[in-house]
């Protein structure tokens, strides 16, 4: 069994995973590769499935990570996080759908929302692992 405190990097892992496949994904659809595109999408989108199935037991296990930061790198933190909670709440059924529209075939409602949703996706990506990065290994919390 996988020790509990193992998840947050777990997490971290997918969370990188996930930004390089959508950089890559954004290179082959710039690049006319739509085949490679299609295909580095798809795991994303599974990478993204991972995470919310891991993400879901380790909190209901674990409850909310603590921050030990204190002063103005609290603030910073509590407002990369809430901008990152917001932003994956908003992807949640926007991904989806997204999806869904590039496996129908309707690639210009897909290409109109893609410009909207890789950027925040990302941004929640890449928040996901400064968070992480501050709450475990620079702030951990130690009460």
């Amino acid at each position: 069994m996988i020790a509990i405190t193992t998840f947050p990097h777990i997490l971290a892992g997918l969370n990188t995973a996930t930004v390089a496949l959508l950089l890559a994904g954004f290179y082959f659809i710039r690049t006319g590769q739509r085949s490679r595109h299609m295909a580095v999408m798809k795991l994303a989108l599974c990478a993204a499935v991972i995470f919310l199935i891991v993400y879901v037991y380790y909190h209901a296990n674990s409850g909310l990570a603590k921050f030990g930061g204190e002063g103005i790198i609290r603030k910073i933190y509590f407002s990369i996080l809430i901008a990152h909670v917001l932003g994956a709440i908003a992807l949640t059924p926007t991904v989806p759908l997204l999806a869904y529209r590039a496996f129908k075939g309707r690639f210009d409602a897909h290409k109109r929302l893609a410009r909207w949703i890789l950027p925040l996706w990302l941004y929640v990506s890449i928040s996901g692992v400064v968070v992480y990065v501050m709450a475990i290994h620079i702030y951990p919390f130690n009460g």
